[in-house]
């Protein structure tokens, strides 16, 4: 369910484990959603490279997730590689009263 501004609730905060992706759906769109002592990220699920819905199984280098299957590195605050060419898109996060909101394309349709 989607709040005034289109976020919409996800989880706890104590639910997400620290430096570990976990998935969800927000209509269409699957998001991997990550907690780090920077705070909490969320992008695509789907990697671009093969388009297989992966991401969240990634592992947190750097202030990146890595592609489990390929290896492509992709920053948790921007979705960009690297190279600074876009990879996945990114989502704003909001966390309130230790719940995890997400915001999505989906909300603005």
């Amino acid at each position: 369910m989607r709040d005034s501004e289109g976020f919409t609730k996800l989880c706890r905060l104590n639910d997400l484990k620290e430096n570990e992706g976990r998935k969800f759906l927000i209509d269409e769109t699957e998001i991997a959603l990550f907690r780090t002592d920077n705070g909490v990220f969320a992008l695509d699920n789907v990697c671009p490279h093969q388009h297989a819905a992966i991401i969240f199984d990634g592992f947190l280098e750097n202030g990146c997730v890595v592609c489990p299957a390929h290896g492509w590195e992709f920053d948790l605050r921007t979705g960009c590689k690297k190279t600074g060419l876009r990879g996945l898109k990114s989502y704003a996060v909001r966390v309130e009263n230790n719940f995890i909101y997400v915001k999505t394309d989906e909300a603005d349709k």
